[in-house]
């Protein structure tokens, strides 16, 4: 039981002292970031899926 103690309390004393939590604003603008970063990425992923599929039906058009 003594070891567990142990352990919450430096996992206290880690999460307190020893970590360097962002600020609000550092918070909110990674976070602006990623959600940007997502749609750009989200966009090309849809362009290239509508393009491939548009290829291979005229593709599959000409073979058939």
């Amino acid at each position: 039981m003594n070891k567990i103690t142990t352990y919450f309390k430096d996992v206290q004393n880690e999460l307190v002292n020893k970590t360097s939590w962002p600020s609000w604003s550092e918070l909110t603008n990674s976070a602006i970031v990623v959600m940007i970063a997502s749609v750009i990425i989200a966009g090309i992923i849809f362009a290239m899926d509508y393009s491939f599929d548009n290829i291979l039906d005229w593709v599959y058009k000409r073979l058939y």
